[in-house]
């Protein structure tokens, strides 16, 4: 599998370790209010898209914030945690080299917030290796729909068929697939109850990219 012009990229739990993020910003933030993290909350927040956490958040423990006072607090929180903390996988670094090395076009599309992905591609000095950045936001639709993916390619300027996709959750492997691309699960162990289901609907499983370098180098 090398002879594809591009590589598009999910962010979060395929190239860096940051799964973690949320459930620490959530600790901080409950622990500074005096307020004890209960597994029920933790688990609650688990289904919950960002300003319904907040509003939750808000209600359930009667916080003086606004919803939008407390989304702005949690992001801050993060984005400290992505700018000093959250560091690449191993070997992501030396393949997009390698991939770039080798004139494969690559690109990010991400669900992630610009405020918090900016450092931290910056942090680790990957910024300059991709052509293009796109997000979930600009085409109105979530990863499991295709949508995402054939923006980026179109923005790369390459046909689907000629893009290979990096995911670790199952919505991103069903959109990329649903957009006709080559596509490859990345181990994360956020996902790890979804092993199963990646393998059978992927068209290759990894647990880290030393493989895929190996393949190119």
């Amino acid at each position: 599998m090398t002879n594809f012009k591009a590589a598009i990229f999910d962010l979060d739990g395929t190239m860096i370790d940051s799964m973690y993020v949320w459930e620490k910003v959530d600790k901080n933030f409950l622990t500074q209010r005096g307020i004890p993290v209960t597994a029920e909350y933790t688990e609650k927040m688990r289904g919950l898209f960002f300003e319904p956490a907040a509003e939750y958040t808000k209600r359930t423990y009667g916080l003086k914030e606004s919803t939008q006072q407390i989304m702005q607090i949690w992001l801050d929180m993060a984005r400290y945690e992505y700018e000093h903390n959250v560091r690449l996988k191993p070997y992501v670094k030396e393949y997009i080299d390698a991939l770039k090395n080798k004139g494969v076009k690559l690109g990010l599309a991400t669900s992630s917030d610009p405020y918090l992905l900016e450092p931290v591609l910056k942090s680790n000095k990957v910024e300059s290796y991709f052509d293009t950045v796109c997000y979930t936001s600009q085409v109105g639709k979530n990863k499991s729909f295709p949508d995402i993916y054939l923006y980026t390619a179109e923005k790369l300027g390459v046909s689907p068929d000629s893009c290979v996709v990096f995911e670790d959750i199952p919505e991103g492997i069903d959109g990329a697939n649903k957009a006709g691309m080559y596509t490859v699960a990345v181990y994360d162990k956020a996902s790890e109850n979804n092993i199963g289901y990646l393998k059978k609907k992927a068209d290759r499983y990894i647990y880290e990219f030393s493989g895929m370098l190996e393949e190119i180098t």
